[in-house]
């Protein structure tokens, strides 16, 4: 295929790990499609991309990914523009630290609403053109925490546990069809999350790695699959 020709959906484009990863993507000559809530972040974002890479083509919209109705509008777009999704990286996410017993009422729902239920309603959306071509890759990004709890988690762990089950459930079922599954696990990544935090960069993974890393997954032939990688930080997490 025509690297032209391949298509990337992208959601939390407009900062952190999404933005490294469309710029990272647009590099590797695919054609874009990608939201986050704010309009004048994703128009940034393609400005970007267009002053790097002229010939690059990317579609925004703005999108609550937690709200069914922005998330059936901007799976609507994706596929008036194309017929053709090559990729899926759900990345969009919220992180809010807080105990079981002393957050706030609601805070499970906003959590499983943002970080699971997204990816799970775009991908039900968007794989079955996959599915039908024989080929695909779909990310999800979880986190360490889909893999251990730790003190202040509380809703973010148990989204990011679940999102890690549906990604290998995903692979499962996918097997068959051709369409790749991947759950990429990071640890703290040096992003505007982690903004006033009195670190080092050295305790931090580079943004640009875990664009990189994802970049090289998708390059593999269509022979081998990376179903779960975790990355942290090298002295470990924080």
């Amino acid at each position: 295929m025509n690297p032209e020709k391949r298509f990337a959906v992208l959601t939390g484009a407009s900062r952190g790990i999404g933005r490294a990863l469309a710029l990272a993507l647009a590099r590797d000559g695919y054609q874009l499609a990608v939201c986050s809530r704010s309009e004048d972040k994703l128009a940034e974002l393609k400005a970007e991309i267009s002053k790097v890479y002229p010939d690059a083509v990317v579609h925004t919209q703005a999108c609550d990914v937690a709200e069914r109705k922005d998330l059936d509008r901007f799976a609507a777009q994706v596929l008036q523009v194309t017929d053709q999704v090559d990729v899926l990286v759900n990345n969009a996410g919220v992180f809010i630290m807080g105990n079981i017993l002393g957050e706030e009422e609601g805070r499970l729902e906003q959590m499983l609403a943002t970080n699971l239920l997204s990816a799970y309603h775009l991908t039900r959306a968007l794989a079955p053109g996959m599915i039908a071509r024989g080929r695909g890759d779909i990310v999800n990004i979880c986190s360490v925490a889909s893999l251990q709890a730790y003190p202040g988690g509380a809703s973010y762990g148990i989204s990011k546990h679940a999102l890690l089950g549906f990604s290998r459930n995903l692979r499962q079922e996918l097997k068959p069809s051709g369409v790749r599954v991947t759950a990429v696990l990071p640890g703290a990544v040096l992003t505007d999350s982690w903004s006033g935090v009195d670190l080092p960069e050295e305790r931090f993974i580079d943004v640009e790695d875990l664009a990189d890393l994802i970049a090289g997954i998708l390059r593999l032939s269509p022979r081998t699959v990376v179903e779960d990688v975790v990355i942290r930080p090298q002295p470990g997490d924080i």
